[in-house]
């Protein structure tokens, strides 16, 4: 059986994290930060959030990965349930290409949004706050940025917790946080934070059109290697 490997770690990871939610996020907290504080506190904050960020990812990989590792040896129908969840995600999110915000959409936890607000709000204060940020925004948007990684965990637990697996997940957190980066590098170099969110609005349903089409084609996988199993 052929396991999950580089090529694929690396572009689903680079779709995943050309997110709008991922964007949005970032974009208002340097937003906030242009207004309140020097280009290298804007820097040295939007870092630590951003590393916070990849730190939350890459322990949620580590703690879900045994346990689809572990459903998969009760049942092997539990990756034909994961697999279900992803194309109804892939799903949902193709249908915000041509219907972009209307009926149910993958987002941010209802209701969290004003309190992410609140906590950029209070960035300026302390480094603590930026970590603390980083660790509750990739939480809460874990609806609308995790069905792919949880496809990944998913194709990985095929071949176990292994060496190479723990290597991946170290890839892929990266790469999905590199998009971000690089953001913060040029509005801290002086390109204005207006110009990433006009460019996210005008191309979020494309970002979501990728991103479903990304869906679709992992759950495809997991379903073929499914049946290999069996």
């Amino acid at each position: 059986m052929a396991e999950i490997n580089l090529p694929i770690i690396i572009g689903a990871a680079l779709i995943d994290g050309i997110n709008p939610c991922a964007f949005g996020v970032l974009i208002f907290l340097l937003a906030f930060l242009a207004k309140t504080a020097h280009k290298r506190h804007m820097l040295f904050n939007g870092l630590v959030y951003i590393f916070f960020v990849f730190l939350t990812y890459f322990a949620a990989g580590l703690v879900l990965l045994p346990v689809i590792r572990k459903l998969a040896g009760f049942s092997v129908a539990s990756y034909y349930v994961i697999a279900g969840l992803v194309a109804v995600a892939g799903l949902l999110e193709i249908k915000d290409y041509f219907w972009y915000g209307k009926g149910f959409s993958l987002g941010i936890i209802p209701g969290e949004a004003e309190r992410i607000k609140m906590y950029v709000q209070k960035v300026g204060d302390s480094p603590l706050t930026a970590a603390f940020l980083g660790t509750f925004v990739a939480l809460v948007e874990l609806p609308c940025t995790g069905a792919v990684y949880l496809a990944v965990l998913a194709l990985m637990s095929l071949s176990g917790v292994t060496f190479n697996n723990m290597a991946f997940l170290v890839i892929y957190n990266l790469i999905f946080v590199l998009p971000l980066v690089i953001i913060l590098l040029f509005v801290v170099k002086g390109i204005h934070w207006k110009w990433f969110e006009e460019w996210r609005q005008k191309n979020k349903k494309y970002m979501r059109l990728f991103i479903g089409l990304l869906l679709l084609s992992l759950a495809a996988w997991m379903i073929y290697y499914t049946l290999a199993l069996g």
